[in-house]
């Protein structure tokens, strides 16, 4: 019986640490939180189709997709110390067009493992609407 009292609350512990201080659960499933976590196991799984938050720094600016959809891609090391390659569909939402490598960008889509670190793409909105939509967060704008 003690240890399933210690076991309760342990988790109960646990699962009121993760809103953090000053939250509640409620406040979690309004605001959209990054977890930086969840795109490390993704990769450490070799995820795919894993639907993400995260956020990070911008490592490196890469030239613009252009086979298919035209997509802003740019690289971001997540607090993990992982790093992502983010696919932003700039036929379907707004380039960042100030972005810059050092700057903190936060990111919602869908993550597909590669063995460079994976890729996050549907950082958008999904006309079809097969997809949750994605965005990206940067200097206090958001775009979808």
């Amino acid at each position: 019986m003690k240890t399933s009292i210690a076991a309760l609350s342990l988790a109960a512990a646990v699962c009121l640490g993760c809103a953090g201080p000053g939250s509640s659960h409620e406040d979690l499933a309004l605001a959209p939180a990054t977890n930086n976590a969840a795109i490390a196991r993704a990769e450490r799984e070799h995820g795919r189709g894993v639907e993400v938050t995260g956020d990070g720094i911008v490592t490196r600016l890469l030239p613009d997709d252009t086979t298919g959809g035209r997509h802003q891609r740019f690289i971001v090391r997540i607090a993990a110390g992982t790093t992502v390659l983010v696919a932003h569909n700039i036929d379907l939402a707004p380039r960042l067009a100030t972005l810059a490598v050092g700057d903190r960008v936060a990111f919602k889509g869908i993550y597909e493992w590669n063995p460079q670190g994976g890729v996050v793409h549907w950082t958008h909105h999904d006309p079809g609407g097969r997809h949750p939509a994605g965005w990206l967060r940067h200097n206090g704008a958001t775009v979808q």
